[in-house]
């Protein structure tokens, strides 16, 4: 959860008279969520953010699921996706509920309009890229490994430098940290796996003062419009407050290890209204000499599991390449691939890197994302005819 943070030049008090230049008010605007009892931050604007030109629908962004009734263990290879040149158009569909969605962008260019989720917040997991993130708020700094918090109803805009690939994730509720993680003040604990230090906030805020027909694209339900404003919309010259957006890159999770294996939610990094989101980052194995490092058969009950392969590596699976993406969903018992467990004993570290998402209402699986499904994948737990996964069947 972000702690407080303020840019730019603010008046002493809250509501209070706060002039420009020219004598006339600043326009405030409070961006927050849940009216005016959840977390909040105080703009002061140029220009009221009020002043629209034009009003266009653009178009309609409906998720379709796959209509076949039987459900199994699926994998999909997102190197498979084309490429756009819109993080924000060009985003294809691969899963979905009620309390999240997931996306995947291979974007090439930057957008000419300025984005607004007015329906959910947004966790954007960077694959491949790096930039900058712009937004009201003032630039941040983006690179590869970062998880970008983009809360909801912020005007944002991604600017990369070059082809970047994004793991999307949006969420009608509050992206946050987990509670177990923070104290009754809000103040990460000294055993969570991060500390304030490693989430970044907006670190400038330049101040645009620019007349002139700006265009914003605002999502709304299942619907994308184009808002035409007479000003430049990063016009804000000073702000305050707990709702932003932020960076935390995974590289700066620290990992839990223990002589036996731990469960997955030891990897915890956020949390939503009904999912998770966990880390698996490169770490030692357990350091019991009798310790198995492979995960035990289990069986999600009440939960779908989403891994997302940010390389190429994963000590219990195979058949996978960066990019991938596996669901196992409740219902179907899951675990190691064949000769994976003993693979894995005796070895002292794994150089893995996944993003785990848990949701614990079913998921379903959007129509493009058929397209790059490997379709065989259930039966990858077979053995070869005969094989022993140490003998080769000898």
């Amino acid at each position: 959860m972000p702690t407080y943070h303020r840019l730019g030049t603010l008046p002493a008090k809250r509501h209070s008279i706060f002039r420009k230049s020219d004598g006339s008010l600043h326009p405030e605007e409070l961006v927050g969520n849940h009216g005016f009892v959840g977390p909040s931050t105080l703009l002061y604007h140029l220009h009221a953010p009020t002043r629209v030109e034009a009003i266009r629908h653009l178009k309609d962004v409906a998720l379709v699921a796959d209509p076949e009734p039987t459900f199994r263990h699926r994998h999909f290879k997102t190197a498979q996706i084309g490429k756009g040149k819109s993080l924000t158009l060009d985003r294809q569909p691969l899963l979905f509920n009620n309390d999240v969605s997931m996306w995947f962008a291979r974007a090439t260019g930057t957008d000419p309009f300025f984005y607004r989720n007015a329906s959910a917040d947004e966790l954007v997991y960077i694959s491949d890229g790096e930039g900058t993130l712009e937004s009201q708020m003032g630039s941040l700094r983006i690179r590869r490994g970062d998880y970008v918090v983009v809360p909801r109803g912020i005007l944002h805009r991604f600017v990369f430098n070059g082809e970047a690939k994004c793991l999307l994730m949006e969420s009608p509720g509050y992206i946050r940290t987990p509670k177990r993680y923070r104290n009754e003040y809000g103040q990460l604990l000294e055993s969570s796996p991060y500390s304030e230090r490693d989430f970044r906030p907006p670190e400038e805020l330049p101040v645009h003062d620019e007349a002139g027909e700006f265009k914003l694209v605002i999502k709304k339900g299942e619907r994308l419009q184009e808002v035409i404003l007479d000003h430049h919309p990063f016009d804000v010259v000073g702000w305050d407050g707990f709702y932003y957006p932020y960076a935390f890159n995974i590289a700066d999770f620290e990992p839990r290890v223990g002589r036996f294996h731990l469960p997955p939610p030891v990897h915890q990094t956020f949390e939503g209204d009904g999912f998770v989101v966990c880390s698996f980052c490169p770490r030692p194995f357990d350091f019991d000499a009798q310790g198995v490092p492979a995960p035990y058969n289990h069986s999600n009950v009440m939960s779908d599991e989403v891994l997302y392969y940010a390389n190429s590596e994963f000590m219990s699976r195979k058949g996978i390449e960066y990019g991938s993406i596996t669901l196992h969903p409740d219902g179907i018992p899951h675990g190691p691939h064949p000769g994976r467990t003993e693979e894995s004993l005796g070895k002292p570290k794994t150089s893995e890197l996944a993003v785990m998402m848990d949701t614990f209402r079913p998921l379903q699986v959007a129509m493009p994302a058929l397209a790059i499904e490997d379709k065989q994948y259930f039966r990858s737990w077979i053995e070869p005819s005969g094989a022993h996964p140490l003998t080769g069947g000898l």
